[in-house]
């Protein structure tokens, strides 16, 4: 009797623990920025050096999906960035590649131009080497793809692209993912074509945006838990400018005192994300906040 009194009890307290709600992260440290959109913005080699990220995000591939490529650094020359890539790599700090932008030049209309951008990306900046296929940064791999979509229709197939990249989640060396991360404002739900994406599951990191958007300076704290329960299995990082001239920029001390241990709370809390190098170098802003995160 007392023994099975005692199994009863065993089989409550595991039932309480899985009922249980996941605890929140707290800090990690971990801050993202975006680089290349200004070519005063200083070196790849000089952002990673600086000590203040943990990755960073080359922006953008803006032209894609109907046969033509275009890859829009803002002037910074190509040469010798596949040397800083190495060299980012070799401190700890993965690069990874963003795609799509502020621009009107890309869009994946059907499956089979997915799987052409998947082909592009494979052989020209990771550990594809077809023959014909320029390599901008020579034999340097980069870490990840980033998803930043300011524009698309439902057909988009950005699910098919995603799950291609899942199939080849080797960077190349032992044990080195590549990281697939997107990058949306914080309306909640995402729109159709990213929302099919991040839908597969398979997203490492999405970085929710909680500047330059009219509306979600008021209702960015609902939008966070919103997405943070949809898609539990993958870490979220909040997203925020380091320009005082950008609507929705936040006062390090409201980040200390609201966004920092609001966004905290989640049990799939990432870290930081910080738009962007140019600005933040004129404003020292993740100087200000690493601390917080």
């Amino acid at each position: 009797m007392a023994r099975a009194a005692a199994t009863l009890l065993a089989l409550v307290a595991i039932v309480a623990v899985l009922a249980a709600p996941a605890m929140a992260t707290g800090k990690t440290g971990q801050v993202t920025v975006f680089w290349g959109r200004n070519k005063d913005e200083g070196t790849l080699r000089e952002a990673c050096d600086s000590g203040l990220y943990t990755m960073v995000i080359m922006s953008f591939l803006n032209v894609y999906g109907h046969g033509k490529y275009n890859l829009d650094l803002s002037g910074h020359p190509l040469a010798g960035i596949g040397d800083d890539i190495k060299h980012c790599q070799f401190i700890g700090v993965p690069v990874s590649l963003s795609i799509g932008g502020f621009g009107s030049g890309y869009s994946l209309p059907s499956k089979k131009a997915a799987l052409d951008l998947f082909d592009y990306l494979w052989n020209s900046y990771f550990g594809g080497s077809k023959p014909g296929v320029y390599r901008p940064f020579g034999d340097a791999w980069l870490d990840g793809v980033d998803l930043f979509l300011e524009h698309g229709t439902a057909a988009d197939r950005y699910d098919v692209l995603a799950l291609e990249l899942a199939k080849h989640n080797i960077r190349g060396g032992p044990g080195k993912p590549l990281h697939l991360t997107a990058t949306p404002r914080c309306t909640f739900p995402a729109s159709s074509y990213l929302k099919r994406a991040v839908d597969t599951g398979i997203f490492e990191r999405i970085h929710i945006r909680i500047y330059d958007d009219g509306n979600c300076e008021a209702y960015w704290h609902s939008a966070w838990d919103k997405w943070t329960a949809a898609y539990p299995a993958t870490k979220f990082y909040v997203g925020m400018t380091a320009s005082m001239m950008t609507h929705g920029w936040i006062h390090p001390k409201n980040v200390y005192y609201d966004t920092a241990p609001f966004s905290q709370k989640a049990a799939n809390y990432g870290g930081f994300m910080i738009w962007d190098r140019y600005y933040d170098k004129l404003s020292n802003y993740t100087s200000d906040v690493k601390g917080y995160a």
